[in-house]
């Protein structure tokens, strides 16, 4: 036996062609009545160049970064972009280092600029290779460039297991990034 409905209103929620057919119409009639609503012409004008969020920030894959990586490019691990000397141009900061089958090959950190005319290029190193350091928690924030830097206390110590820590950052100042500590430097 069927039992009524307790919600005789709801009958009316089938739908048929007509539903769909009007749903459509009124679709494409707010559509384009949308299309007839334009926003009001821009009146500011900007002086001077782009700030630098706005321009394209240097891909690090197209500079010639200087370590030697034994016939191949070194690997790009980590960048950030920001206008670290004020100029009103977007310089790109790379940490990189060259592949390794195994351990933990040493970093190098890159400044990377792009002149107005050619590929991208290196402008200061941070971090040199040679120095043997690991770079962690690497950042640009606020025209400032941090890292923590992981190193070794002598050459017995095995190449996975860091004992020194430091952390550091740089600063553009006058005519050359100048780099300070954050705090002391630890061992871990």
């Amino acid at each position: 036996m069927q039992q009524p409905s307790a919600v005789p209103e709801l009958a009316h929620a089938r739908t048929n062609p007509m539903h769909w057919l009007a749903t459509a119409a009124a679709l494409a009639a707010v559509v384009a009545a949308s299309s007839f609503i334009q926003p009001d012409d821009a009146t500011a004008a900007q002086a001077g160049p782009p700030p630098a969020a706005a321009q394209a920030a240097p891909d690090p894959s197209a500079a010639q970064i200087p370590m030697n990586c034994a016939g191949e490019r070194p690997q790009i691990i980590k960048h950030a972009a920001g206008d670290l000397d004020g100029d009103g141009r977007t310089e790109t900061v790379a940490v990189a280092r060259c592949a390794a089958g195994s351990g933990t090959p040493p970093s190098g950190v890159y400044v990377i600029a792009k002149p107005a005319t050619g590929k991208p290029r290196v402008v200061a190193t941070l971090v040199d290779p040679k120095d043997k350091l690991n770079v962690t928690d690497f950042a640009v924030t606020n025209r400032v460039v941090t890292a923590t830097l992981l190193g070794y206390s002598s050459s017995t110590v095995p190449r996975c297991c860091p004992d020194k820590t430091e952390k550091a950052k740089w600063q553009w100042q006058g005519d050359a990034f100048v780099r300070s500590e954050q705090s002391a430097a630890v061992g871990a």
